[in-house]
């Protein structure tokens, strides 16, 4: 089966048909909260009837770069903070393909910032899952975009002189149109909220808390949660953009203060995709470009016939 006649086939999904045959158990250290995404992104994959086939999952470096080798699916696996534009070319080849993204703070917020913003500026249809666990971890527990400002650290060993990033709202003013937090210790919460963001056309953004117990023992285990949707004390409007910039910001404020607020943030649902929109204006093809690799017929095109002469 191949990426293209498994898309659209009717039937009923395992979880266990994402676990591969050659590397079934992960190896993350005990306690890791990357163990939470894994089992989460399984879940939802299986409730969306998804084939492995079906899905590309591209994934950066540290220890949410591993993610790929533990999900039994079509994968890459970028250099560091690049995933983003790796999995951006992937989905306007061939728009069937349901592309998710995965990396650590330290890869999405601070090397792969700059393709963060743009992504969501351009609205790119994906799923982004950044492992956010304040810390480097992978290198051994330097500070990250995410660590709380005063932490202590190799590279801050006085601590950080600087206040962290706040992902959720950079996400929003960025031009994100699905962005919600969850965190490990909430699987259920995390299972769902991956589901509404695979499914969602446009670019969704998850923060996902996954706390890290060898380097990072001071973000314990963002327990107790608050899930902002069952809570009466948080009312906002989903789709408006104010009020979810307000609640974006009392979350992240409240985040290092312990109260770990989960949920979703916002959602715009009928904003077109940058694929929609390169087809709407012809710069791109309606036939997926990726099948032509497969058409024995197709005779290919030079791209310098297709833009004209330079003038």
């Amino acid at each position: 089966m191949s990426a293209f006649n498994a898309i659209g086939a009717d039937r009923e999904v395992e979880r266990d048909e994402f676990t591969p045959g050659i590397e079934p158990q992960a190896t993350w250290c005990p306690g890791c909260g990357d163990f939470g995404v894994l089992k989460a992104l399984k879940g939802a994959m299986a409730d969306l009837g998804k084939d492995p086939e079906e899905i590309l999952l591209v994934t950066g470096i540290g220890c949410s770069g591993k993610l790929s080798s533990y999900f039994d699916s079509y994968g890459f696996h970028t250099i560091h903070g690049r995933a983003l534009p790796v999995a951006r070319a992937a989905k306007l080849a061939n728009p069937d393909l349901e592309v998710v993204v995965a990396g650590g703070d330290g890869d999405g917020y601070g090397i792969g910032g700059n393709h963060f913003m743009h992504t969501a500026r351009e609205n790119h249809d994906i799923t982004y899952i950044v492992f956010n666990n304040e810390i480097f971890g992978l290198t051994k527990g330097q500070t990250s975009p995410t660590s709380p400002k005063g932490h202590k650290s190799k590279t801050q060993p006085h601590g950080s002189a600087k206040s962290p990033i706040r992902p959720l709202s950079t996400a929003l003013t960025s031009g994100a149109t699905y962005v919600a937090r969850t965190a490990a210790v909430n699987p259920n919460q995390a299972q769902e909220i991956l589901v509404e963001a695979i499914e969602h056309d446009g670019f969704s953004h998850i923060d996902f808390l996954t706390q890290c117990p060898t380097w990072n023992k001071d973000a314990k285990q963002y327990v107790p949660y608050i899930d902002v949707q069952q809570n009466d004390d948080y009312e906002f409007d989903l789709a408006d953009r104010r009020d979810a910039a307000d609640m974006m910001q009392n979350t992240e404020a409240a985040l290092y203060e312990g109260e770990v607020l989960t949920g979703r943030f916002y959602h715009e649902a009928d904003r077109p995709s940058y694929g929609q929109e390169k087809r709407s204006v012809g710069e791109m093809p309606d036939e997926p470009l990726a099948e032509r690799y497969h058409d024995d017929d197709y005779e290919w095109e030079r791209s310098y016939d297709l833009l004209g002469p330079h003038k």
